[in-house]
């Protein structure tokens, strides 16, 4: 299975493609600011389900995440549980600055 993933900002998701499948087999929707970049909904086809589309999702778009030097928020379930079995992203995850308390 050949495999491909790219972000398409005006979809504001990172889509993944399989040769020879005419549709989206998974995307991760997510909101982006010039510090941070949120995933908040990730999909996979049933068709691809198990099969290393989500994982290649989560590695392309943090590793695209730490080349342009974004924090993450893991808002999605799916990212979440995806950093926390991969600690070598965990530097990524979005640390709150503010210490203010009630």
């Amino acid at each position: 299975m050949t495999l491909k993933v790219i972000d398409v900002p005006e979809a504001r998701r990172y889509e993944a493609t399989v040769e020879g499948w005419s549709k989206v087999a998974g995307f991760s929707q997510y909101i982006r600011t010039s510090e941070l970049i949120a995933f908040v909904h990730t999909e996979v086809d049933p068709e691809f389900e198990g099969r290393g589309v989500g994982s290649a999702l989560a590695r392309t778009s943090l590793d695209e995440a730490r080349a342009a030097g974004l924090s993450v928020l893991a808002v999605c379930p799916f990212y979440t549980g995806w950093i926390s079995r991969h600690p070598e992203y965990a530097d990524l995850l979005y640390q709150a600055r503010s210490k203010v308390s009630d």
